[in-house]
């Protein structure tokens, strides 16, 4: 990550730099886990992949597949850090 994109997602805009950005929404508002199978690998390849599931967490988003991870996904990851709190 260049030093002009670290500037810009400290100062909150990490979303703009997503793999995701510009890519049709749907595609990460998955059906089954199938599909969650595609939006998993554009955020694979993602500079922002950390934050973005940071995000997720933090906010407690309750659908979509953000820091490729899954609403599942997330769940899982909340209680696993709650069993070593």
């Amino acid at each position: 990550m260049s030093l002009q994109e670290l500037k810009t997602t400290e100062a909150g805009k990490w979303w703009d730099l997503g793999a995701c950005r510009g890519l049709e929404a749907s595609i990460f508002y998955p059906d089954d886990e199938a599909e969650a199978q595609i939006a998993k690998r554009v955020c694979d390849g993602c500079n922002v992949q950390q934050k973005c599931l940071d995000h997720a967490l933090t906010f407690r988003e309750k659908s979509g597949v953000w820091g490729g991870a899954t609403e599942r996904d997330r769940r899982r990851i909340i209680r696993q850090r709650r069993r070593t709190a």
